[in-house]
């Protein structure tokens, strides 16, 4: 049987016979990457939750919109790269609206999309709420690296998403 390129698409034994262990460089790497998407996510979300009494993810569907022309997007693209499901950006959406940062109206273009807009008030939020996310990235992963580090995370983070997603849903720089 040809082994596919996707090895969780694989049958476990198959995995288990074909796999190549890693070396421990490799495992280092490895848990140190694995401990910081465990870590980042978690003391971004206490920041934001903190300081301005939203989530991470409520926070990059509101960034999200602010840099999409005329501050709108298709529900669909938006939950694609805000990296989450339709249902949930339909919850998330649905508290932004009762706030009054964002507002739903059908795609003039074409009826059977929904378009998620950015409002006055939720472009202020995203006004108040930029410099202290700003700030924990730069506490969090900026200042602790050289600038050599720095270009080499950008390289090492647009390579791990193309081997996650060859397509690039999530163009880099989109947001954070």
């Amino acid at each position: 049987m040809e082994a596919t390129r996707d090895p969780a698409e694989q049958p476990a034994g198959e995995r288990i016979e074909e796999s190549r262990w890693l070396g421990e460089e490799e495992m280092q790497a490895w848990l140190g990457l694995a401990s910081m998407l465990i870590r980042l996510p978690a003391a971004l979300d206490r920041q934001l939750q903190r300081d301005a009494g939203i989530s991470h993810f409520e926070y990059q569907v509101l960034a999200g919109l602010s840099m999409s022309p005329g501050r709108t997007m298709r529900m669909s693209d938006l939950a694609e790269i805000a990296d989450g499901s339709l249902s949930r950006l339909s919850h998330t959406v649905t508290r932004l609206e009762k706030r009054g940062w964002v507002r739903r109206t059908p795609d003039p273009a074409d009826g059977r999309y929904t378009l998620a807009i950015l409002t006055d008030g939720g472009w202020d939020k995203v006004v108040a709420t930029a410099p202290g996310h700003v700030d924990a990235v730069r506490t969090y992963v900026i200042d602790p690296l050289t600038k050599a580090q720095i270009r080499q995370l950008a390289q090492i983070g647009d390579r791990i998403s193309n081997a996650i997603d060859p397509g690039g849903s999530c163009p880099s720089g989109r947001f954070t």
